[in-house]
């Protein structure tokens, strides 16, 4: 039997972010498929004296309790899944680099890993120089300790390659949902009417452009609501601060919504989804803006442009982002143009069915060295 155990996430089922998602969708792919396939699963504040496993559908899932909670805790749990790991045999598939240098463990017992290196993480603004250094070492760590790495956008995968062979490398982005319809009575909740309102989602950090945004449509009355979605606290980040004073009266702050068939049909009936991430790879964020059919207005840089394609409008700074205002949100034309456009980069490269196949065919490429049994 092909087995395949995943590394590097939450666990199943998803509840965290494009990780978690993806995770899901690939493991209850291949159980159809008839691989057997565990994922590790983070019990974060739970203390217990030992591991204990689970099924979900037909996913076996092995929990690992932590007791400390945030970085620190994440940290512990990756080490000591890794460490369960070592006793398992089949392919495994790590997702994401930060603690690679666990991963060495299984390099040096001969266990065959597939990383996905997800973003450049040591250059997000967030980080503080001890982040960053950790972060760029275990980048480092990763692509040597990884038997084959997946980049998630072409230009991950150029960067990677200044660190390893390109033939050390395959690039898969990620995938996400086709909605073709939505919840329009959940709009009444927020005071909202489709079409008559953009929206943001994305966590609150300086990287993501949500200030520039923000003040951009808060320069003027628009006739327009702008939802953004996420966490701010006035009182302990000052970001947020400067965030919430920026907003006009349009602008509305539900705070974060992790029911997602609400965050579906918010961004469904949107007249623009706003994505202003300056580094990073293929977002999920932005691939399921693409699935709504969302016209798309986005930071101008090369990860976001591979994306969203050319029917997406682009900003560069604040007074760009609020000239693509004054044109565009009343311009019902341009609109359906941009949304149609979405909705064909979303069909030619994001849906699910052909990532999770990409992904079947290269894991099936290395499940011979892995061994079967």
């Amino acid at each position: 039997m092909l087995k395949l155990s995943i590394l590097g996430i939450r666990g199943v089922p998803a509840m965290h972010g494009g990780f978690e998602t993806f995770a899901e969708k690939l493991s209850l792919f291949l159980v159809e498929k008839g691989w057997r396939v565990t994922v590790y699963c983070h019990e974060e504040g739970v203390k217990a004296d030992s591991i204990w496993e689970t099924e979900w559908k037909g996913i076996r899932r092995v929990h690992i309790p932590v007791s400390r909670t945030g970085a620190l805790g994440t940290i512990v749990f990756d080490f000591l899944a890794t460490r369960h790991a070592l006793r398992e045999s089949g392919l495994f598939l790590t997702l994401g680099y930060n603690t690679a240098l666990f991963n060495l463990m299984q390099r040096f017992k001969g266990q065959v890993n597939v990383i996905n290196m997800d973003g450049i993480e040591w250059r997000r603004e967030k980080w503080g120089v001890l982040a960053k250094t950790w972060f760029w070492i275990n980048e480092r760590l990763g692509c040597w300790g990884g038997n084959h790495l997946v980049a998630d956008h072409p230009e991950i995968k150029a960067h990677l390659a200044t660190r390893v062979n390109q033939s050390k490398i395959t690039m898969i982005p990620y995938g996400g949902d086709d909605v073709s319809s939505a919840d329009e009575s959940i709009l009444s909740q927020f005071g909202l009417t489709a079409e008559n309102y953009s929206i943001i989602i994305a966590r609150p950090e300086p990287e993501n452009s949500i200030l520039e945004m923000v003040r951009a449509f808060s320069c003027k009355p628009r006739g327009h609501k702008l939802l953004v979605l996420g966490n701010y606290s006035a009182e302990n980040n000052s970001y947020h601060r400067k965030i919430l004073e920026a907003a006009g009266d349009e602008v509305i702050f539900p705070g974060a919504i992790y029911d997602s068939a609400i965050v579906q049909s918010l961004r469904f009936y949107a007249a623009f989804y706003l994505h202003g991430h300056k580094v990073g790879g293929t977002n999920p964020s932005l691939v399921e803006a693409l699935g709504a059919g969302c016209a798309v207005i986005a930071h101008d840089n090369k990860f976001n442009r591979w994306v969203a394609g050319s029917k997406a409008e682009y900003f560069s700074d604040e007074n760009a982002c609020a000239k693509l205002f004054d044109t565009l949100l009343s311009n019902r034309e341009k609109i359906q143009i941009m949304s149609e456009g979405s909705k064909k980069e979303f069909n030619n490269r994001f849906t699910w069915i052909d990532i999770l196949s990409q992904y079947e065919r290269l894991l099936l490429s290395w499940a011979e060295k892995a061994g079967r049994s």
